[in-house]
């Protein structure tokens, strides 16, 4: 008989610079408080996002190669996961950052599942706009 897959569920929240824009950042958030939360470079937020995000983000930004792999190195602990979303915009900034090239992704990665739920909402949070706080409390709506 083989083991039981152990599925993780990962709820997501990320930022970005309008709609279409750039990923500002990105949170996942476990089950049990383990957490990835990173920040990128924006030069130029557009003026709401300059008013509700940038001021809340309360950690430096990173480097694009620097967060790809801690982002692999957080997702490589992993065996499967199941990354929840309340917005299709957080999946696909996610599945961007899987990429390294041309053919190319991130080399260690567990299986991922993903689901965009519209009834989870991070309303709840405590920082409005800040992805770790926005991914926490869609945690906290699903659980």
């Amino acid at each position: 008989m083989e083991p039981k897959t152990i599925t993780t569920k990962l709820y997501i929240d990320c930022e970005f610079n309008g709609f279409g824009g750039e990923l500002i950042s990105m949170a996942l958030f476990a089950e049990h408080d383990l957490y990835f939360y990173e920040v990128l470079e924006c030069d130029e937020p557009d003026g709401w996002v300059a008013e509700h995000v940038m001021p809340f983000l309360n950690k430096h930004p990173i480097d694009k190669e620097i967060f790809k792999a801690k982002l692999q190195s957080f997702l490589g602990g992993f065996e499967h996961v199941e990354i929840i979303a309340d917005w299709p915009e957080d999946i696909i900034h996610f599945c961007s950052k899987l990429l390294t090239g041309p053919g190319m992704m991130l080399q260690t990665m567990p299986v991922i599942t993903m689901t965009i739920d519209r009834n989870l909402g991070s309303g709840n949070s405590r920082i409005p706009h800040n992805a770790l706080e926005d991914a926490r409390a869609i945690r906290e709506m699903a659980l």
